[in-house]
């Protein structure tokens, strides 16, 4: 039997029953905090020189994780956003460890307690129309693999789904009746319907009356039948963008992935005048908070608000001048 504060122990419960049996997260979520703790495991062997199956839980502790998360920065090149996530990964263990070890809390709230690192918010990318109508004419549809790839390009353009929803999806997910719409399945589980153009919905009704690969399941299957990977969405997003460039030469200076089309999507309901609450459901967004970012990017909204303004009389500026030298002090910081 192992010890107590035995982190192997802890580690394979909070895998097996916090995280798939009582919380039963995405595939993803256990994918991205499973290599967090290879990652974390791999720097405790080489700097405790300690096999991971003998760690102790109080070597986890203030100083090692912090000097594991510096060595992502400064060693591996990890963004802050990422080193952030891989935090959070962690305070999520010692948040299932905090109820499994109480002897250890003192040690449990300290690490509970290193904050995320804040970090610069970069405005949105997105592609304008003329962009996408150009991407969208860059596939040969005289071919199989020509007409899939814009039908794939199409719909991420004009639902916004993610590039796991995209990959994910089946034949069976696309509804052309009476209000056409695609169901996926999204983050956090939830399922939800995006609303199909005539446009959209004539192409699909196309593409579902192609052979189906090898008696593929997939909406958008490789040529033996199979899913395709988000590496290969991403490859011939990029070869579309290239041929693309040599029509609208504003594509070359932009940085084109299906998280830029997802982006694309939202600036047109945007500019289409839809509510930011509805755009946040469209989108499967669990705040609307998220949805706003777009409000940031949009510079034609800004000036419009701008131009409702009033603009201030002009009068004698006078400039401020401090009458303390602590004031001085810093206002000349």
């Amino acid at each position: 039997m192992k010890p107590s504060g035995n982190v192997a122990t802890l580690i394979e419960r909070y895998f097996t029953e916090r995280l798939m049996r009582q919380r039963n997260v995405s595939a993803n979520t256990i994918a991205s905090y499973r290599d967090t703790f290879r990652l974390l495991f791999t720097f405790a062997q080489a700097r405790l020189h300690k096999p991971p199956s003998a760690l102790a839980l109080d070597d986890l502790d203030v100083p090692f994780i912090s000097a594991f998360l510096a060595d992502l920065e400064m060693k591996r090149g990890t963004s802050v956003r990422t080193r952030n996530l891989r935090l959070t990964a962690i305070r999520s263990f010692f948040r299932f460890v905090s109820f499994e070890e109480p002897a250890h809390s003192a040690l449990i709230q300290r690490v509970l307690g290193i904050p995320s690192k804040r970090h610069d918010k970069r405005q949105v990318h997105f592609l304008t129309r003329p962009e996408i109508e150009a991407i969208l004419a860059a596939p040969n549809r005289t071919t199989w693999l020509g007409r899939r790839d814009y039908t794939l390009l199409l719909l991420a353009a004009q639902t916004g789904l993610r590039l796991s929803e995209l990959i994910s999806l089946d034949r069976d997910a696309i509804h052309l009746g009476a209000g056409a719409h695609v169901r996926c399945v999204g983050k956090g589980r939830k399922e939800r319907c995006t609303p199909l153009t005539s446009h959209a919905r004539g192409a699909l009704q196309a593409w579902l009356k192609e052979p189906a690969r090898r008696a593929a399941s997939a909406l958008f299957p490789n040529v033996h039948g199979g899913r395709l990977s988000a590496d290969s969405v991403q490859s011939l997003l990029a070869k579309h963008a290239r041929v693309a460039s040599e029509r609208c030469p504003s594509l070359a200076s932009k940085r084109v992935s299906p998280h830029v089309l997802r982006h694309s999507a939202a600036m047109e309901l945007l500019q289409a005048g839809v509510d930011c609450s509805v755009i946040a459901l469209w989108l499967g967004h669990e705040s609307i908070e998220t949805t706003q970012t777009y409000l940031h990017a949009h510079l034609a909204l800004k000036e419009a608000a701008l131009a409702k303004l009033k603009p201030y009389e002009r009068g004698k500026r006078i400039r401020f001048r401090p009458s303390d030298r602590l004031l001085a002090f810093l206002e000349a910081l």
